[in-house]
């Protein structure tokens, strides 16, 4: 009998043929592993996707967070306000700056409600984070009157957006600065990896707005780029991937990947430290030539991924529009749907039976700050103070859209 594949979102679901038959070759090649072209190719990418920007990589999306936050002088006494419903790698980031996360609650979009933005401003407030949950765009028209009305800087937070688009701009575009994220489970994904994006505006070094850069500029030459064994964990994580994928449903892929992770052959995307706001030794560092080299293959394909995820997103809409125990965020034209977030009453009945069909769900985000473990006194959030975060982290699941439209037939079929 033929096992077919587990069907993931969390589970490089980026990774074709071609990306590991690039991951192989760059393994050969550790000469070209710290520095290298294809590290100009990544920005000059990222040049053309959002012109006139200045554009700095480094190894992760947290990272890249707290070089923006650090070039524009966010520190001690300073608020940012970001929005609960998201990963702690983004309170983490204003943490080790010195600033104080203030939780925003969200809205049906599963992003920040400017409703409640507007009733915590204070005085210490200096920046807001805007994530595009799943590549839905927040209201970015009423974020941006608040944040000129308050004069606040402005981020977006491109993590899940790289594709989207608010009223046919780009997100990534409207802001102040903007950061993206490689990470495995990503829209577009090197293991590791992210971009901090700067707008043109403050390009003039001799303007008090054009020290951003120079700071941003100056931040990034003075970290170094990680060492050759953390390298070689991020190429091997797409290789040995291809071989846990096809063996997870008879449960040998998952053994195999618990048992590189403990061995460390294989990197874990959230550090145990992460989870109390602790910043772990090597967490910020530069973007490695070797993952360039894997991402330069994925930005390629970056339209056709799009495409994908929206058309798979489109089916889910309309096969599941008569289940009366699923219920859809409101759509919004122009995600990019990293993937495809509904609500049900009994998320752990719906997970494990989808589970029993070879189909592993995503969790994003099954706690208002996620993963599990996080603890919330350490990182600033009070419980209650999001009841509608709160409300759809109980309720949340999200169905995998870069996959074919026979498995999105099969992850349909696990639901039903």
């Amino acid at each position: 009998m033929t096992v077919q594949p587990v069907i993931s979102c969390s589970l490089s679901p980026d990774t074709e043929p071609d990306d590991i038959r690039t991951a192989i070759r760059i393994l050969l090649q550790p000469w070209k592993w710290r520095y290298g072209k294809n590290l100009r190719k990544v920005s000059d990418w990222f040049k053309t996707y959002i012109p006139g920007s200045e554009v700095f990589t480094f190894n992760s999306g947290r990272t890249a967070l707290f070089a923006i936050l650090k070039a524009f002088s966010i520190g001690p006494d300073d608020e940012v306000l970001l929005q609960a419903f998201t990963c702690v790698a983004v309170p983490n980031s204003i943490i080790w700056v010195g600033a104080k996360p203030i939780y925003i609650d969200i809205d049906e979009s599963l992003n920040i409600d400017p409703t409640d933005i507007e009733r915590k401003i204070t005085v210490h407030t200096k920046a807001i984070i805007v994530q595009h949950t799943f590549g839905i765009p927040a209201q970015m028209d009423a974020i941006i009157r608040i944040a000129r009305k308050h004069h606040l800087i402005l981020i977006e937070d491109c993590a899940h957006g790289i594709g989207a688009m608010y009223k046919g701009q780009m997100v990534g575009t409207f802001g102040d600065a903007a950061f993206f994220s490689f990470g495995r489970d990503k829209a577009v994904s090197s293991v590791w990896g992210g971009a901090a994006v700067v707008h043109s505006k403050f390009k003039n070094p001799a303007s008090p707005a054009g020290r951003q850069i120079s700071k941003l500029k100056a931040l990034h030459e003075n970290l170094s780029v990680p060492g050759y064994f953390w390298i070689f964990q991020q190429l091997l994580h797409p290789i040995t991937l291809f071989l846990i994928i096809r063996l997870y449903n008879v449960g040998i892929g998952k053994c195999i990947l618990i048992a590189l992770q403990h061995l460390r052959l294989l990197s874990i995307p959230v550090y145990p430290e992460e989870k109390y706001g602790g910043r772990p030794k090597h967490i910020l560092a530069r973007y490695p030539n070797a993952l360039a080299y894997l991402l330069v293959n994925q930005l390629a394909k970056i339209n056709r991924f799009t495409r994908s995820r929206t058309s798979i997103a489109h089916y889910y809409r309309r096969i599941l529009a008569g289940r009366k125990d699923i219920v859809h965020i409101p759509e919004v034209v122009g995600s990019s749907y990293l993937r495809y977030p509904i609500l049900v009453k009994d998320k752990e009945f719906t997970y494990s039976k989808a589970r029993r069909s070879g189909v592993l769900l995503g969790r994003w985000y099954q706690h208002v700050i996620d993963p599990k473990e996080v603890r919330y006194t350490a990182i600033g959030y009070t419980e209650g103070s999001c009841p509608n975060a709160q409300k759809k982290a109980a309720q949340i699941l999200n169905l995998p859209t870069l996959i074919k439209i026979s498995d999105a037939r099969r992850v349909f079929s696990s639901l039903v």
